[in-house]
């Protein structure tokens, strides 16, 4: 049977990408960054995160937040 993965929160992802929450924030404002809302939260799979991170999309998230 294989581990089911657990959700991490804005804090957590933030501290494992090494940037701030309030750019994790602009990034789900703009819907780059992979997430899903649980009520009033976001949460986040890891796995999803670091194939978004190597794919490369990453890096154009910051440009569009750097364009407002």
């Amino acid at each position: 049977m294989s581990e089911v993965e657990r959700w991490v929160s804005l804090e957590d992802i933030a501290a494992h990408l090494d940037v701030s929450k309030d750019t994790i924030r602009a990034w789900i404002k703009k819907g780059t960054i992979p997430f899903h809302k649980v009520g009033r939260q976001y949460k986040f799979r890891v796995s999803e995160v670091d194939a978004w991170v190597e794919s490369g999309e990453s890096a154009d998230a910051d440009k569009q937040t750097e364009e407002e």
